[in-house]
């Protein structure tokens, strides 16, 4: 019953536009409303196929009043280009990760162990049955932790804590909960602007705006301890700002003058901060004096679009508007760059979001890329040694084509079989993938935005997922309670 309440909910997300275009705060006041009445109808046990015929009578009715739906892609949330041909070659499926810890416990890997865990992995892969899982010293403890919980009850989200429509008319490209935080949370606006949105104690609340930037802003990070956003903007300035009553503490110019896309912290050394640009240029800033690192620059193929590092921050991964993800060891030391592999996902399309992850589940140990790249489909890589060369584990269907799509891995280990990604979509929709599931991986599907969904991000204890989209609605799914 829940899946159809979602999909009436659906329906009336994509012609909210079309209601009272002049007064934006009703629209989203009204698919507030909806959703708190569709779930407790659904509540009342209606029999399915009444409520199938409902949602098929209310589209008739929507699309008589209002006229037929437009395309998804007419939304131009960002100029990333698509052209298709084939994905690269690559090999099948094995299992995850290194440790990564909580804040303060990441431990460093020495050189060639990503090398040496891929070759035990294959080993164990070998020897165990098709579909199975590698175990470790805790599988059987942490099943046991879990009770009888299965994958898709653990990350059944569906109703809407709140909406956020502070940037409504203007996408929100990028969306992220502070570092160890249930409750904090900010976002970016093609509009020019940042939020720093609050959800406790309630009712959840815009905390500031950040304004400053004279053109959309692109993307921005967290630091470590919160105290700090840095973003990036199409008016080619990388700004830091203090979290707490939003000033800006500095301005950074683009040398080259040129539009910024995309930035990240050294995990390892927060003074340090990684920049792309639109002129192929890749650069790592000292946000503490301003000044570019010698040493730390490199050129890719195209504009620069995507940025992660592994968690030891040892390897930067960089994916650029030509469809190349290359990966880059950094100096801790010195912060130099060097570049080291180079892989052609496929020619001519954007690799809009990459995101690392050491450990997917407790039982699946292989370093892994997650990696969004406008194929229609959502991307797993294993990483296979310490120079970041990646092989493809499997693939997700979604619909990608053109927009600045994004997607994470679940943050908590999984104490249950098999390991959660979740992704936005040009449908409109969230989808939940287990990657260790080889038919029907889809865990979970949530439907309310009316427009592509661009970015996904949970908070620390997975308990409110949030969502953003090119018409600039900010979702907030709590998980469903038994």
């Amino acid at each position: 019953m829940a899946a159809v309440w979602q999909q009436v909910l659906a329906v009336d997300a994509r012609y909210n536009a079309y209601r009272t275009p002049t007064f934006p705060q009703f629209r989203t006041q009204y698919i507030r409303r909806r959703s708190q009445l569709l779930r407790e109808n659904a509540k009342c046990g209606f029999e399915p196929g009444l409520r199938k015929q409902y949602l098929r009578v209310r589209s008739q009715l929507l699309a008589l009043r209002y006229g037929p739906l437009s395309e998804q892609s007419s939304f131009r949330a960002s100029s990333v280009r698509s052209s298709r041909t084939t994905l690269d070659r690559m090999e099948d499926f094995e299992e995850d990760p290194r440790a990564q810890g909580a804040r303060g416990h990441r431990r460093s890997v020495s050189r060639g162990s990503y090398q040496l865990q891929a070759q035990m992995n294959r080993a164990v892969y070998d020897e165990r049955p098709p579909g199975s899982l590698v175990p470790t010293s805790v599988a059987e403890a942490s099943r046991a932790m879990a009770g009888d919980t299965t994958l898709s009850e653990n990350y059944a989200f569906a109703g809407m804590h709140h909406i956020f429509d502070q940037h409504v008319d203007s996408a929100v490209p990028r969306l992220q909960f502070a570092n160890d935080d249930k409750h904090l949370l900010a976002c970016c606006s093609l509009d020019g602007t940042l939020s720093i949105m609050t959800l406790s104690p309630p009712p959840p609340a815009v905390k500031v705006i950040l304004r400053g930037h004279a053109g959309p802003v692109t993307d921005f990070a967290w630091s470590l301890s919160n105290d700090i956003i840095v973003s990036t903007s199409q008016d080619g300035t990388l700004r830091i700002w203090n979290t707490e009553d939003g000033r800006c503490i500095r301005e950074v110019s683009d040398p080259e003058a040129s539009e910024l896309l995309c930035c990240t912290f050294q995990p390892m050394n927060n003074n340090l901060t990684v920049v792309g640009n639109s002129k192929h240029l890749l650069q790592v800033v000292n946000i503490s004096t301003g000044k570019k690192v010698k040493g730390g620059s490199s050129k890719l193929t195209g504009r620069v679009m995507s940025l992660s590092f592994d968690a030891p921050g040892r390897i930067l991964w960089a994916g650029d508007d030509r469809g190349s993800i290359f990966s880059f060891l950094f100096d801790m030391a010195t912060g130099k760059l060097t570049k080291a592999k180079r892989l052609v996902v496929t020619e001519g399309s954007p690799i809009s979001s990459i995101s690392a992850r050491s450990w997917i589940s407790r039982e699946a140990r292989d370093p892994s890329l997650l990696v969004n790249a406008c194929v229609n489909k959502l991307l797993l890589y294993r990483v296979v040694d310490n120079e970041g060369t990646l092989q493809l584990k499997r693939s997700f269907p979604i619909q990608h084509g053109s927009q600045p799509i994004h997607s994470i891995f679940c943050p908590l280990m999984s104490f249950r079989q098999g390991a959660c990604v979740v992704t936005g979509s040009e449908d409109a929709c969230v989808y939940f993938f287990d990657v260790e599931r080889n038919t029907k991986a889809i865990v979970n599907k949530l439907q309310g935005h009316s427009g592509p969904v661009l970015d996904v991000s949970f908070n620390c204890d997975e308990s409110l997922l949030a969502s953003s989209d090119a018409t600039g609605m900010v979702i907030i799914w709590r998980r469903e309670q038994k």
